[in-house]
């Protein structure tokens, strides 16, 4: 289903709610925010002092009507690890795209309670820098022209290709992002996050979409030593389990493919915290 294109008999009635990623939207007493939009506001990324300085993967912004489509998209984007916001609500899209940085906002232009088109003008001058890819069933010359003229840096029509859909997002992302934010270096090992590709000494290294997660969230933080709780609710999206091993486990994976029958070894055990990938061999 990813692969293939969205076809109108999957269309299903829209409804004006908001899925956010726990890890990046938080929940706060009505009675504290007068405007219900702003009822979801962002929080620190990450909750201890140790962590203030820790980076997560790539974010996207769905603004889609379609329930369904939008699963559909966010589930096939989150296959190629990045960490997806979805809304149906253009008030909501209007404040999540203002309040927070995102990596690319992905837009329909039909959207309740404020159309794609008011977002767009609300939201370029503010974010001049923010990736804006239209995604919409306008596919006339003149919608297309006047998107581009308010800013969107790309203009999609529907039904589309995901595979399509991705390589545009890829493209987006080269040029908004810094040589050194799109390719993470560690020694000799390479993480490209747009291309999502590893090497090591130049040898191409295949990795599952759970394992690229994971070493992508240790190379972001390369250097820092990070809890299991921490790799769990930043890779994983989930709360943290005493009585699982699933992150030693996977860690373990990572090792047989990035370390082993290389030199020095890059993933490091910190007893009592948990790990730390780096080049230096002094770990306790």
């Amino acid at each position: 289903m990813v692969n293939g294109e969205w076809q109108a008999r999957f269309r299903l009635l829209s409804q004006a709610t908001i899925v956010p990623q726990k890890r990046l939207w938080t929940k706060v007493p009505s009675d504290k925010v007068a405007c219900p939009v702003l009822r979801a506001l962002p929080h620190t990324l990450l909750g201890s002092k140790n962590e203030s300085t820790l980076i997560i993967p790539m974010r996207v912004l769905i603004a889609e009507d379609d329930p369904a489509l939008a699963t559909f998209v966010q589930k096939g984007l989150e296959a190629e690890h990045y960490a997806v916001d979805v809304t149906h609500d253009g008030e909501q899209a209007k404040a999540m795209a203002t309040e927070l940085d995102y990596d690319l906002f992905m837009l329909d232009l039909n959207l309740p309670r404020m159309d794609g088109i008011a977002i767009l003008r609300h939201l370029r001058p503010r974010k001049p820098s923010m990736p804006i890819l239209v995604l919409t069933s306008r596919n006339r010359v003149e919608d297309r022209v006047q998107c581009l003229d308010l800013g969107a840096d790309d203009y999609m029509g529907k039904p589309f290709s995901f595979i399509e859909l991705s390589a545009r997002i890829r493209a987006l992302l080269r040029r908004s992002h810094l040589p050194a934010a799109s390719v993470l270096t560690v020694a000799d090992l390479k993480l490209d996050r747009v291309e999502r590709k590893v090497e090591r000494a130049s040898k191409r290294i295949e990795l599952t979409s759970k394992e690229f997660g994971l070493l992508e969230y240790l190379m972001l933080n390369a250097g820092r030593r990070v809890s299991r709780t921490m790799i769990i609710e930043h890779v994983w999206n989930l709360s943290f389990d005493t009585g699982t091993n699933v992150i030693d486990v996977y860690v373990n994976y990572l090792r047989r493919k990035i370390d082993h029958g290389f030199g020095p070894a890059l993933i490091h055990t910190v007893r009592g915290v948990g790990y730390e990938l780096s080049s230096k061999e002094n770990h306790v």
